[in-house]
């Protein structure tokens, strides 16, 4: 079994208020999920307005097709344009 785990870094131009933070990061992870077989969540900076860090999660039992479907969703998410994506790690983990 393959785990692949992905820490994105984000930058919300224009972002006003924690609730409008909120709305762009789940309609995100709703569009991530609905179009991947991925878990995705917020997981760092929350009470900072225009950034936010995002952990997404896929798991299957080949690490090509691990590695394929972390960055499908990346490609995915930067070409939404709702977010700039400032940076991001994927770690494979064999288990």
């Amino acid at each position: 079994m393959v785990v692949g785990v992905c820490r994105i870094s984000l930058l919300i131009h224009g972002n006003h208020s924690l609730k409008e933070k909120r709305m762009v990061l789940k309609s995100l992870a709703e569009k991530v999920r609905n179009r991947f077989n991925v878990a995705i969540a917020e997981v760092g900076q929350n009470d900072i307005w225009q950034r936010a860090e995002v952990g997404l999660c896929a798991v299957g039992n080949d690490k090509a097709f691990v590695n394929s479907s972390i960055d499908k969703v990346m490609n995915f998410i930067e070409n939404l344009h709702t977010a700039e994506v400032l940076d991001h790690t994927i770690e494979l983990i064999n288990c």
